[in-house]
């Protein structure tokens, strides 16, 4: 038979084994066969998961993406839980404390919350005094409570700064409350005064959100070009004020939208080509972590459909994919906000997508899950979002009221106690993937000290003292560690014990240093246990690397 006689035949034997594969889920779609389905495409019911698998045969058509799973990805080595907060929409200081407190209490680890511009720099440019209500003060005094919160109970802060003053806009409002201002040297000039207090106690700054759909671009035509000028004025003056500060871009909002210039509210580009256009504008040195939304609107997080004109909890592969391409596997993915919308029947609007009450909080769990075990190019994922200080939403019947963990008056919903089992109990776990020698899922015993050495791939290494060591469980089937030499030398080892079987060794010289070493035998895929102890202390790690196969 010859090659072209093959391919027919090729296609009508998939075909065939698809409608196998139909009859069977049309008589198991209750047993394990449709947890399978469920599996594969985020859908429960049997309709839809039928719908998904067709979806998904014609996946395997489309090139496969490139996510450079084991490159050394910086920013990742921090805890990914993370939620979104108003607190600066409390009038009373004890409710911003309440909220703090009880997202600590769920397991969050960061709170993600805009310092607006318009809020500070109030009446003009310079003028950093709140006469809104008598009597004046400091309009930095409410925001300075929220740093002190956010040190009381031990989170980090992920500022995003964004909604300009209309003092800012020569036309003022009418051009929409988040647009940009005229002079994007206004813009850089309240991001050095911000970053310069806060310096020291608040390190990751957002600058932007979703500048590729309105309104957070105002009645402007969207332009990535303009959005990459404001990034590299405001990420230059954050660094003139602070050269730890780490600058998180815009996060880019899902669509498929081709219309920049429609007028509102119709303006709005895809987010892939606004990425591009960002890269060719010259972004790339502006920013250390790329950000974006992930909803998953109709369908579960499990949903493995790739289409790049359908939104799903999938989507950030394409955004790691064209990151990749352009030379930035060594950025993250910061998640700015992801959740499922509890949208109630009586509520006409569902362009978020709806979800049972029941179904978002399973939902929200399980995306934790599979981005922490399928993509460790992803950092910090912000639930949206913990809650509004009024009712404001839901009295205008608008969906973004049911993406809440508690309402106005602290009501919790069943997302929060789901989520709070989820994040209290579930076992820090490295996955495959290469990550920095420290940091969260490590437990470091003994003396340790960072190195910085720009050449090793997360710009340090860990050197350890006598006996020192680092504990950690990993999910995979093999374990590489990463020596580096340090400035006591490049000599020693480190000794490991996997699974409370001791005896393997990993050398540190001159020929190790900088090339990943396996540990022990390739073990079964599965949960393992490990602790890497330092043998006579001045052994320098410069990463551990988990591998899936």
């Amino acid at each position: 038979m010859t090659r072209a006689n093959r391919r027919p035949r090729r296609a009508w034997l998939a075909w065939v084994a698809l409608l196998v594969i139909l009859a069977l889920a049309a008589t198991a779609a209750e047993g394990p066969f449709g947890i399978l389905l469920y599996d594969l495409t985020g859908e429960e019911r049997l309709f839809s998961q039928l719908k998904g698998l067709t979806d998904l045969s014609a996946d395997l058509l489309r090139p496969r993406l490139h996510l450079a799973a084991d490159a050394p990805i910086r920013h990742t080595d921090v805890s990914p839980f993370g939620v979104n907060v108003f607190l600066n929409e409390e009038v009373e200081p004890a409710k911003r404390e309440l909220t703090v407190r009880l997202a600590q209490e769920a397991g969050f680890h960061w709170l993600r919350q805009e310092f607006p511009w318009q809020d500070i720099e109030i009446h003009g440019k310079g003028d950093f005094e709140d006469r809104r209500n008598p009597p004046a003060r400091s309009a930095w005094e409410k925001y300075d409570q929220i740093v002190d919160l956010a040190e009381q109970y031990g989170m980090g802060l992920i500022v995003r700064v964004s909604t300009p003053p209309a003092w800012s806009r020569a036309r003022g409002d009418e051009v929409g409350t988040f647009a940009p201002p005229d002079n994007y040297d206004d813009f850089g000039d309240f991001v050095y005064a911000l970053v310069s207090r806060y310096r020291g106690r608040i390190t990751y700054y957002q600058l932007w959100n979703e500048p590729n759909i309105y309104p957070e671009w105002g009645s402007y035509a969207i332009s990535p070009e303009d959005y990459t000028r404001l990034l590299r004025i405001g990420a230059t003056r954050a660094r003139e004020a602070d050269p730890n500060v780490v600058i998180i871009a815009g996060a880019l909002a899902s669509t498929i939208a081709l219309q920049p210039a429609a007028e509102p509210p119709n303006n709005a580009l895809n987010d892939l080509i606004f990425l591009q256009r960002m890269y060719d504008a010259g972004a790339a040195p502006y920013f250390d972590i790329m950000a974006m939304q992930a909803y998953g609107l109709w369908s579960g997080p499990t949903d493995r459909r790739m289409h790049p004109r359908v939104m799903n909890f999938g989507r950030p592969q394409f955004v790691r994919d064209l990151m990749v391409a352009n030379g930035d596997a060594a950025k993250p993915i910061w998640i700015s906000e992801m959740g499922w919308n509890a949208v109630p029947d009586d509520v006409p609007d569902k362009r978020f997508g709806q979800a049972s009450p029941d179904q978002q909080a399973r939902f929200t769990v399980a995306a934790y899950e599979r981005a922490l075990a399928e993509w460790p190019w992803v950092g910090v994922i912000n639930t949206w979002y913990f809650k509004r200080a009024t009712d404001e939403w839901a009295q205008q019947a608008r969906p973004e009221a049911y993406f809440r963990l508690a309402d106005p008056d602290f009501t919790l919903q069943p997302v929060y106690a789901s989520l709070q089992r989820y994040l209290t109990t579930a076992r820090p776990t490295l996955y495959p993937g290469t990550r920095a020698a420290a940091g969260w899922g490590i437990v470091a015993k003994g003396a340790w000290q960072t190195v910085d050495a720009p050449g090793s791939p997360f710009g340090r290494i860990w050197v350890g003292g006598p006996a020192a060591e680092l504990v950690f469980t990993f999910q995979g089937a093999g374990l590489r560690l990463t020596p580096a030499c340090s400035g006591d030398g490049c000599a020693g080892s480190f000794s490991v014990t996997l699974d409370g079987r001791a005896g393997y060794t990993v050398a540190v010289s001159a020929e190790t240093a900088g090339h990943p070493q396996q540990v022990g035998p390739r073990l079964a895929y599965g949960v393992h246990e490990a602790v890497v102890r330092a043998a006579a202390g001045g052994e320098g790690l410069a990463a551990i690397r988990v591998e899936e196969r």
